[in-house]
């Protein structure tokens, strides 16, 4: 049984594309080992985790013991709001004693705990930790997923004597997407990709970007989810919870609340919406931002919003939705070219969608008749395609059905094969 070695750079606690993946590979002849980061802020996230008889999960602890002990002696030599003579009382009994060691250690730690240094530290002794791990684990194939978790495969796989064959799969467009706006994200994907052994990406529009970009054609592994009958999974009474009588028709955006996804333009579109409540699941950076925007409208009586759920309980809430909105904005290639998976969970649960016209979406969209497609940097049209769905009950219900025969296409179960394919080479 071949032994993989996979990276991840997050908890691995909603990453549902890696755990289909790691699932599939320990099905089907593979013992797996995912090496992610712990989470000291959530008790309920483990350092170790067996999810099959063939597949672990290893956290990394996440921050120094070094920088922890630096932080307490800070802490209690400044930052600590002791009263003005005790304090001082303190102070002169540790520099007395020890002159050479307590001033320069809390000038040490002023200097990590409250500039950047701090943060690559952290990073640094992470990237190590995981290096070693992985280096340690003598896998037969090395998996890493994204470009920050390439120089952990990289060093694990090939600073041996017998060098192992390391894997690269890209779930975004590195070299164009928000907050990596550096040419060097480019020459660092360019370093690694001229020394890895296969890539992988989400879709055959990124596929060609990378052709254009590198020369080559990597393998597409969509990011479908696993296919579910919507008419057997439970559901969460989402009008109960908010308060909304039975018939009121709920409009759905389920995901990360983000720069560039479109959602500022679906309140701006929501006065002209002829009827309906739109419902926002989710967390993310911008998610007081457009409170704030729905408070200062005085929209809250027909906009509400709801916390990130868990990926195996998100379902139970999908299927609440009148319809489901897929809106990203053409901020970058990444946002333009993408595949969204929750576009899959909306179908999965029968949920009509508004989609953005983008090309890989769009494709999906029309050509399965599950939904319209809109201008999503325009909130007009965004409106116009929402009534449309609203007052026309007999294309929504088409577009419903529609989704039945879609998800026979798109899902895991099928896609699974070239994910095994990319494999087999090994």
């Amino acid at each position: 049984m071949k032994r993989v070695g996979m990276f991840v750079w997050n908890h691995f606690t909603n990453d549902a594309r890696v755990m289909r993946e790691c699932t599939s590979l320990s099905q089907n002849g593979y013992d797996v080992e995912l090496i992610c980061i712990d989470d000291p802020s959530d008790p309920n996230v483990k350092k170790y985790e067996e999810i099959n008889e063939h597949f672990r999960v290893y956290r990394m602890k996440r921050y120094p013991s070094t920088l922890l002990a630096l932080q307490k002696l800070y802490r209690f030599t400044v930052g600590k709001k002791w009263p003005i003579l005790p304090m001082a009382i303190i102070w002169a009994f540790l520099v007395y004693l020890l002159p050479w060691v307590i001033i320069p250690l809390t000038i040490l730690a002023g200097v990590l705990l409250k500039t950047k240094a701090r943060i690559v530290w952290v990073r640094g002794a992470l990237i190590l930790r995981m290096m070693w791990k992985g280096h340690r684990g003598n896998y037969d194939i090395y998996h890493s997923n994204d470009l920050n978790t390439m120089p952990q495969g990289y060093v694990s796989a090939k600073w041996r004597l017998k060098k192992k064959p390391l894997i690269y799969d890209s779930h975004e467009v590195q070299t164009s997407r928000t907050g990596y706006d550096s040419p060097w994200y480019k020459k660092f994907e360019q370093f690694f990709i001229n020394r890895m052994d296969s890539m992988m990406v989400e879709n055959d529009t990124r596929a060609k970007y990378n052709e254009d970009l590198y020369g080559f054609y990597p393998y597409v592994l969509h990011n479908y989810p696993t296919e579910q009958n919507s008419e057997e999974t439970e559901k969460v009474d989402l009008h109960k919870i908010l308060g909304l009588p039975e018939d009121e028709k709920i409009l759905l955006y389920q995901g990360g609340i983000q720069t560039g996804r479109g959602l500022e333009k679906l309140v701006e579109a929501y006065p002209q919406f002829d009827e309906g409540t739109l419902v926002f699941i989710g967390d993310g950076r911008i998610k007081e931002k457009l409170q704030a925007m729905v408070k200062e409208r005085n929209l809250e009586d027909g906009i509400k919003f709801l916390p990130k759920v868990p990926l195996k309980e998100l379902p139970k809430y999908t299927k609440n939705g009148y319809l489901g909105f897929q809106v990203l904005n053409n901020v970058c290639f990444n946002h333009y070219s993408a595949s969204s998976n929750k576009l899959f969970e909306y179908m999965m649960a029968r949920v009509p969608v508004v989609a953005c016209d983008f090309p890989e979406i769009k494709k999906v969209v029309e050509d399965n008749k599950i939904g319209v497609t809109v201008d999503s940097h325009n909130p007009d049209d965004i409106a116009r395609g929402v009534n449309y769905i609203l007052n026309n009950p007999e294309k929504r219900e088409l577009f419903s059905q529609n989704c039945i025969p879609a998800r026979k296409q798109y899902n895991w179960e099928k896609e699974q094969a070239n994910l095994l394919e990319v494999y087999r080479q090994f």
